[in-house]
């Protein structure tokens, strides 16, 4: 593995020019983006796009004025839509190791930050590996929102990586990302294999290794997002495979004191006053937390959390206190959080 970091950099600085020469459909966002998402796109240097290669949409809503830090940036897409998203006031800080993607973001600058007619720009990219922030000096609690785009699976030390972002982030932050996972535990031999490891294949974390690695580091509860199966149409690629089932999945991890490692009852509610921007009709948590506006919905005590401990809590009513536990709030499950299968059960769920 003492190379990898080295593989990482010549596949994606030399061997891929364009997000068309990719193997798969790995490194591909496989979702149609919502319409303010589609603005900010429009705005972004045609460069900057080509080199993109992303598995998901990393962007949550209500944004503006945070301080993020994305692991992994390459050429900057999504900073740059970030940059549009937070405001002038807010800041975006892009990480990434590859001088090819580097130089591609940093000579844009000058012209997001006049596309975006700001009067400075809220945008900077440091050349870093995301296994070794430390050296980056970054100031521990210290941003709202850390994201990434299907990077942490090049990783060779995730848990670190994990590790990091949790004490980066502020009481009430959160860590939201699309990444590769797989459905079972992938062989060192197909770990070796550079093509594999830099179409984002063989470095994906087991679904529940990573359950298990984020709960150690302090994210006691994931939330799935968004998932999508990923299919392999080169043969080559698809036959050393052979039946590992590979998907695309955006996760939210929550540093927040008191989340507990099951869905417990305490009789609380919540109800979605609608004045999220984007979101005025109803609001998604995650892939089983949709909120509708002016509707009185049960939730356990870590979604309570999740709303009221963040930076969410001023566009909900909440109902209840921590005073009288009911156990275990009902319909928590312990399966896979994602599945090709029809009628799959979430993990996580309430």
């Amino acid at each position: 593995m003492k190379d990898k970091h080295e593989e990482i950099k010549e596949y994606y600085g030399k061997e891929l020019t364009t997000s068309e020469d990719l193997k798969t459909n790995a490194c591909c966002t496989m979702e149609e983006p919502p319409e303010h998402i589609k603005g900010a796109l429009r705005n972004i240097h045609n460069e900057v796009l080509d080199k993109y290669y992303g598995c998901g949409l990393a962007i949550p809503a209500k944004i503006e004025g945070l301080r993020i830090l994305d692991l992994g940036s390459g050429s900057g897409r999504d900073c740059y839509i970030l940059s549009q998203l937070v405001g002038q006031e807010g800041e975006v800080i892009g990480v990434d190791m590859t001088d090819e993607q580097l130089n591609v973001a940093n000579k844009h600058i000058d012209y997001h930050t006049e596309k975006f007619g700001y009067k400075h720009s809220n945008v900077k990219f440091l050349k870093g590996n995301m296994e070794k922030l430390e050296e980056l000096n970054l100031e521990p609690n210290s941003f709202d929102l850390i994201i990434s785009n299907c990077v942490i699976n090049l990783a060779t030390d995730k848990e670190k990586v994990l590790a990091d972002v949790y004490n980066l982030l502020k009481p009430g932050g959160e860590m939201y990302f699309s990444d590769v996972y797989s459905d079972r535990r992938i062989s060192k031999e197909l770990q070796a294999d550079p093509v594999l490891w830099g179409e984002c294949l063989s470095g994906a974390l087991y679904w529940n290794d990573f359950l298990r690695i984020s709960r150690k580091v302090g994210f006691t509860d994931p939330r799935s997002v968004k998932n999508n199966p990923i299919t392999i149409e080169n043969k080559e690629v698809h036959e050393k495979c052979g039946d590992i089932q590979f998907f695309s999945v955006t996760y939210r991890l929550w540093k927040i004191d008191g989340l507990e490692d099951e869905c417990e009852d305490y009789g609380q509610a919540v109800t979605y006053k609608g004045t999220i921007e984007n979101n005025g009709s109803s609001f998604d948590l995650d892939d089983h937390h949709h909120f509708p506006k002016g509707k009185i919905m049960t939730v356990c005590g870590n979604t309570f959390l999740m709303l009221q401990a963040t930076r969410y809590a001023e566009h909900f009513e909440f109902y209840g206190t921590w005073d009288t536990h009911y156990g275990v709030f009902e319909g928590c499950g312990g399966a896979m959080p994602f599945s090709t299968e029809e009628g799959g059960e979430a993990a996580s769920c309430c």
